[in-house]
């Protein structure tokens, strides 16, 4: 948790073209105290939690949430539906030949009805 908090922030800051320095100020803590948090040594952003979500515009959820997370279940989930994409598509080809061939039976065994009345 501490490592997504860290990154977290360090994105937050870089987005608002801040020092480390003038964030830790902005949260009213030390430079280095700023610095273990955001490169996720340190756990005492939990103490911070509420003036971290305020001077950055975000709620504690959005805070704590892994996005790399979130974007990797979402590439797995594209990848599952393209993985199923292809395979209903072989199953559509499997089921036209079988259905050409059905054809196929049929007209033989039509010949062979005509074949037998005469």
């Amino acid at each position: 948790m501490n490592r997504i908090v860290g990154n977290k922030l360090k994105k937050l800051r870089q987005a608002n073209d801040m020092s480390q320095e003038a964030a830790a100020n902005g949260l009213c803590m030390s430079q280095s105290a700023y610095a273990r948090i955001e490169r996720g040594e340190s756990c005492s952003w939990a103490s911070y939690i509420n003036r971290i979500c305020e001077f950055f515009q975000l709620t504690p959820e959005e805070l704590v949430k892994d996005e790399e997370e979130t974007i990797t279940k979402n590439n797995d989930l594209i990848k599952e539906n393209e993985m199923l994409s292809a395979l209903l598509n072989v199953y559509r080809e499997i089921i036209m030949i079988r259905e050409g061939e059905i054809l196929v039976l049929k007209a033989i065994i039509e010949d062979l009805k005509n074949n037998r009345a005469e």
